[in-house]
């Protein structure tokens, strides 16, 4: 329901005294050492090796030494520990190595004349999150997937439908990193760096894709396609991309809202017929799409901002005017929404939001509660824009309610809040967009029915609003009526 949807700490950092010449500790001298045999130390080998860890983390590492006698051993004294750089982290004499930056670095163990070093990587705690019906889901920065809220239908994936109030692992039986994941009113979809794509959770349209109905508690693979780079999960539909800009869609298609010119379920990723498209974002029973057109100057699935812009197009259910062309009859195949360049689009349960390539802000649709952010609340058949600027970052859409982040990094919100989704301390509705918080430090949000999650420039997770099921990931099932930090 969200495009591309608040975290407490992760990691207490061990207070150890800090190595000199930057990082470097123990003894070591200049001559090889030799163990009491006489046998002489040949190569180290450090574990693990070629690691990522996460900003505030801290890694231990251990040095084996293989020797001129064939043996080898743990290396536990006379050993340095030293940096390439110091901005990126930081070592301790134990062979500990703590992130203090994003970046990339590189760590030497030195034993006399003998060296081994190893890379490593330095990354935001979590580098995404996306919001379904009543579950949240958040990327790692070790590849690994968490979830928690909702979980009737297994789509949180940990091999239950028992609902969960705290974060826990999405199962992963082979070990691959993920690379994206997105969910649904009941079901999540997700990519693995390898490109290929699985799913899980509620099935009874084909949403799942797996050439049948069957519901799953843990991730299945769709087909075996390794080139899906895009993402999308509407109400019981599901869309993806592939490496060529092709676009395909399964699930239910009541509304055509797989576009491909019917009304007819598809249990398995069905062509839709036209090329090149670049991302696509699904509703409850529409979705929009931007193509990657010859005239713009980026044409890879999935990325936004910059020039990289496209046509816009826009099918499915229109009873609210969600298409956006003009009418309220459902569109079955893709239609273009104007003649403007895109760069930017999410879907809502009947509304739309997108970014223009000037980095204004429109809308179209359902606009009962203000969530078209027009200062009205009636609905729009074509697209409106939403007030005068043009900073616009970033945007999600719930169901009834709207999240955007403008380039300052501040926070705005609007529409349906009953359940607190607006953050604003009120269960008043707002049809403009208001700032919430006076942080200037927030990069994504996101947005499920009635909860919303927003991901600050340090890696931690806020969420407020509805946690009747435990969506907000806290430890108890209260809304909140603010952001408040869920992790690290």
């Amino acid at each position: 329901m969200t495009t591309m949807p608040k975290f407490k700490s992760l990691f207490l950092v061990p207070v150890l005294a800090l190595l000199a010449a930057c990082g470097g500790g123990g003894g070591g001298g200049n001559s090889t050492p030799s163990t009491p045999s006489g046998a002489t130390l040949t190569s180290i080998v450090i574990t693990p090796a070629n690691f990522t860890m996460a900003l505030g983390q801290t890694q231990t590492l251990t040095a084996t030494g293989s020797y001129s006698d064939g043996k080898t051993a743990a290396i536990t004294s006379g050993i340095t520990w030293t940096l390439k750089g110091s901005s990126v982290a930081e070592a301790f004499s134990n062979g500990s190595v703590r992130g203090k930056a994003v970046g990339s670095e590189t760590v030497t163990a030195t034993v006399g004349t003998v060296t081994a070093s190893t890379n490593f990587n330095v990354k935001l705690p979590y580098s995404g999150l996306v919001a379904g019906g009543n579950q949240t889901l958040v990327r790692k920065a070790d590849g690994n997937l968490q979830g928690w809220g909702a979980n009737n239908w297994g789509q949180l994936g940990d091999g239950s439908q028992i609902d969960r109030n705290t974060p826990g692992l999405v199962k992963n039986n082979t070990g691959l990193p993920w690379r994206m994941v997105v969910t649904g009113e009941f079901h999540t979809l997700a990519i693995r760096e390898n490109g290929t794509l699985w799913a899980w959770g509620f099935n009874q349209n084909g949403q799942l894709g797996t050439g049948n109905t069957k519901d799953a508690m843990e991730p299945v693979q769709i087909g075996t396609a390794t080139d899906w780079v895009f993402i999308a999960a509407g109400k019981s539909h599901s869309l993806a991309i592939n490496k060529g800009n092709v676009l395909y869609g399964w699930g239910r298609n009541s509304n055509g809202q797989l576009g491909d010119g019917t009304v007819v379920d598809r249990l398995v990723p069905t062509k839709i017929g036209a090329l090149f498209w670049r991302m696509v974002a699904a509703g409850a029973t529409h979705t929009v799409g931007i193509r990657a057109d010859a005239t713009g100057t980026g044409t890879g699935a999935g990325s936004t901002g910059g020039t990289n812009y496209g046509s816009l197009y826009a099918w499915g259910g229109n009873a609210s005017g969600q298409v956006g062309n003009g009418g309220t009859v459902d569109v079955l195949v893709p239609t273009q929404v104007g003649t403007l360049k895109w760069i930017n689009v999410a879907a809502g349960a009947s509304h739309t939001l997108a970014m223009r390539s000037d980095a204004t802000l429109w809308g179209w649709g359902g606009n009962g509660n203000g969530q078209l952010g027009n200062g009205s609340s009636a609905n729009a058949s074509a697209p409106v824009q939403i007030g005068t600027d043009n900073d616009w970052a970033t945007i999600a859409a719930g169901n009834n309610h709207s999240l955007a982040v403008r380039t300052n990094n501040t926070l705005w919100t609007w529409g349906a809040n009953s359940e607190n989704q607006l953050g604003d301390g009120t269960v008043n509705d707002y049809g403009a967009p208001q700032q919430v918080s006076s942080a200037t430090t927030w990069t994504a949000v996101a947005a499920g029915a009635q909860h919303s999650l927003a991901l600050r420039n340090d890696g931690s997770v806020w969420a407020w609003g509805t946690n009747k099921q435990g969506q907000l990931g806290n430890g108890n099932n209260l809304n909140l009526s603010a952001p408040t930090q869920i992790l690290p």
